[in-house]
Parts: C-alpha cells; structure tokens; sequence
C-alpha cells in the first residue's frame, strides 16, 4: 500500500510529528510504501536546521532526514507556510533579502499543488495535526 502523510504539527510542541515518525516507521517495518511527507501549518518547522534539542531527545529533523535517506521518502515543505513562519532555503533567503536561511535538502520547499499530487498518487493521505 502507498502511504502519504501530512505533518501539520511543530516538533517539541504538538504530538503530531512523533505520531507521524512513528507510523511511518511501523508501516515501512510492515512492507509497505511512504510516497512522501508534506508539511504544513506549523509543521513546517520540522524541517529547520536549527532546532538543538538536548543530547537525550530525539532530534526531529535528524530522524526526519533519516526516513529519508533509508527509505527515500520524499520531504516537501509548504512555503507559503515556511515563509510565514521563518523557515527558509538558502535561494528563498537571498529572495527576501535575509542573512541566514534555516532549510536544507532533503527538505524542499513546495506549493500546496504537491500535497494534491501526493493525495492523488497515495492509497491512503493519513494527517497528523
């Protein structure tokens, strides 16, 4: 089965993304397929290098990166979302004009035409919010 999730939580502060980590990790172990990720709303700040949660908690966007580069699960921030919210690409931060930028690959910044494409190519879009 082809699965699609959509992460509209922020790390450390909601459930949502260690809901979603952790389904994906179980139907991967199952034998099934993650199409990709999208995230969404506050989400998005999953994909931020900054985050330096202590040494004995797990690091978001490390395990996220790590689902990708073990099963090749595609990553794709809203950014219109991201924007809003300070999470930003290197090419987006010289866009605006700013100094830093806070998104790497595998992450990328995508519109919410890759969410109805990953609606479209999934079995089941399964939201953690």
């Amino acid at each position: 089965m082809e699965y699609g999730l959509l992460v509209m939580g922020a790390p450390y502060s909601s459930a949502a993304p260690h809901s979603a980590l952790r389904f994906a990790q179980a139907v991967l172990n199952e034998g099934h397929h993650i199409k990709g990720i999208f995230f969404y709303q506050d989400g998005v700040h999953n994909a931020s290098q900054l985050m330096s949660p202590p040494q004995d908690e797990l690091n978001m966007r490390d395990a996220w990166v790590d689902l990708h580069h073990q099963h090749g699960v595609a990553l794709d921030v809203c950014i219109a979302a991201a924007l809003r919210r300070g999470v930003v690409s290197e090419a987006e931060a010289k866009r605006h004009g700013h100094v830093n930028f806070n998104l790497e690959p595998p992450f990328e910044l995508t519109g919410l035409g890759q969410l109805l494409e990953l609606q479209q190519l999934c079995d089941r879009l399964i939201t953690f919010a």
